[in-house]
């Protein structure tokens, strides 16, 4: 193709404007579930802070994919209650740090630092986060559950 110079000038002005949009406003979409190699919640089981009480690691060969993230389980009680209602054992916030994206991003967790309440699963960058966290639970769910929808789907812009 061959553009006139003042079409081509128009073409990389406007091709600019849209790359500092994008970029400039943090407009990437990100992963709809936080996981690493060892899969979702660094591989422990989303069941057990419920019915345990506490973080417990997951087993390899009692396993599932739900949301293209591979969970896995400690038990094949909770691999099954898990298949049976996802949303309910399933972190907030893709398990995201609940800190993190009640400030507007999407940083990476702790298993240990979590707290189960109104039967919702948070967790959180570190202990610390956590205990930051805890200082104002209502305001920040209020906040990261209206900037969620945002930072998953990629357009969010800083306020």
């Amino acid at each position: 193709m061959h553009f006139s110079p003042g079409k081509r000038s128009t073409l990389i002005k406007a091709f600019s404007a849209l790359f500092l949009i994008v970029a400039g406003g943090n407009a990437f979409a990100i992963a709809p579930i936080f996981s690493t190699e060892e899969g979702a919640i660094r591989g422990y089981d989303p069941v057990a802070y419920f019915k345990q009480n506490k973080p417990v690691k997951g087993k390899k060969d009692l396993s599932t994919t739900w949301q293209g993230a591979q969970w896995h389980f400690s038990s094949q009680a909770n691999l099954d209650a898990f298949k049976a209602e996802p949303e309910k054992y399933a972190p907030q916030y893709g398990g995201y740090c609940a800190y993190g994206v009640a400030q507007g991003y999407t940083p990476e967790i702790d298993p240990s630092a979590y707290k189960v309440l109104n039967s919702k699963l948070y967790l959180n960058l570190s202990p610390v986060v956590l205990k930051r966290w805890k200082k104002d639970i209502p305001g920040y769910v209020k906040d990261a559950d209206k900037n969620w929808p945002e930072l998953k789907a990629g357009t969010y812009v800083e306020k």
